[in-house]
């Protein structure tokens, strides 16, 4: 009986993978990566990403371009830690500037920290590097580093900084940046109106804490969307506000690797709660908001990519309501990243050491 059970759940699997693959359009934009990490699309045809082993890369006019951008600074390649996020700035077509985040070896290499940098693309060169955010204090892991980043529409920049995985209890002090999400100018200079910039022990970076490791953000009708690892069990979505604490770890739903509790208390009274969350973990990585026609359903969805077991989820919003989710290409194994072509068609990043880029269409 266990077999035929076995067996019946193996063909309902293939019939489904079947159904969701006859439904799109999958291409091969890119194969053979090193750990693709992080898309940004300068236009549907001309594509950057990070290699979290710390190659930034460049699909220019369709094709792969063997050698990968020069000019990066050196990166910790280990654990979680690599070439990560990557965003370009507001006004790239005119500027050529963009923003990466990255785990940086302190000198000595004992311990690292978050770094982001600022520079310019020229034609396959970074020039005009400028280090706008160190995460402080540094840590002796390498984990949990957030390096995710997203524009408000004032053009501030946010960016997301994990707990260090060893650190959990300092995302709950304003004295550190570990489990934050902070607001910065472009030039790495500090807003005068950031929330906690007058509070006496505060770092005035912070725009909100509580974080555990936040791997995606985006900005989509004035709300912040943020999601984010939580232990086994307990990932978040949720919306992020100045000075909101998110509660990690004092308030969770999830429980230690170990099965031990972190936390008896799922609410507290000052601590927010996600508008969703996944028990068992879907550990969600990048985060789009689909606002084109080619997916015209999809309008208004956030789009989550998810590595465990490897999906996309759509999650259906009315706003900062949460109505409904969907499971999306669940034939592509882990996905690390997912971002949007002008076009409206999606582009995903696998994980792992032959990670690929795809772009999905609806069928034809």
């Amino acid at each position: 009986m266990k077999n035929l059970k076995l067996f019946l759940f193996i063909i309902f699997s293939s019939i489904c993978l079947n159904l969701a693959s006859e439904e799109f359009d999958y291409e091969i934009i890119a194969d053979e990566l090193s750990s693709p990490w992080s898309i940004a699309m300068i236009d549907d045809n001309n594509i950057l990403f990070t290699e979290l082993s710390g190659q930034l890369r460049r699909i220019k006019d369709g094709v792969l371009e063997q050698e990968s951008v020069s000019g990066v600074p050196e990166v910790l390649f280990a654990g979680q830690g690599g070439l990560s996020g990557i965003i370009l700035d507001p006004d790239f077509k005119d500027n050529k500037k963009l923003y990466i985040a990255f785990s940086s070896p302190d000198e000595g290499k004992s311990t690292n920290t978050l770094e982001v940098i600022s520079a310019i693309l020229d034609q396959n060169s970074l020039t005009n590097v400028n280090t706008i955010f160190k995460a402080f204090p540094s840590r002796r892991t390498a984990a949990h580093y957030g390096a995710r980043m997203a524009f408000l529409d004032d053009g501030t920049l946010l960016i997301t900084s994990g707990d260090g995985f060893n650190y959990r209890e300092d995302a709950q002090n304003l004295d550190n940046h570990f489990g934050k999400v902070i607001r910065l100018n472009t030039d790495g200079s500090i807003p005068s109106d950031n929330p906690f910039i007058n509070q006496k022990g505060a770092l005035p970076e912070i725009y909100s804490f509580g974080h555990r490791n936040p791997q995606g953000i985006v900005v989509a009708n004035g709300l912040v969307y943020e999601n984010e690892h939580g232990p086994m069990g307990g990932d978040e979505l949720n919306i992020v506000k100045a000075t909101k604490n998110y509660g990690w770890p004092a308030i969770t739903y999830g429980k230690d690797y170990s099965g031990a509790m972190i936390s008896p208390f799922t609410e507290k009274d000052g601590m927010e709660q996600p508008i969703k969350y996944w028990v068992p973990s879907i550990a969600p990585s990048g985060m789009a908001f689909y606002d084109k026609d080619l997916f015209s359903s999809w309008k208004g969805s956030i789009l989550i990519s998810a590595l465990v077991p490897g999906d996309v989820r759509r999650l259906v919003m009315n706003n900062s309501e949460f109505i409904e989710e969907e499971t999306l290409f669940s034939d592509l194994g882990r996905i690390r990243d997912i971002v949007i072509s002008p076009n409206g068609s999606l582009v995903l990043a696998t994980d792992g050491p032959k990670g690929k880029l795809i772009r999905v269409q609806p069928k034809k």
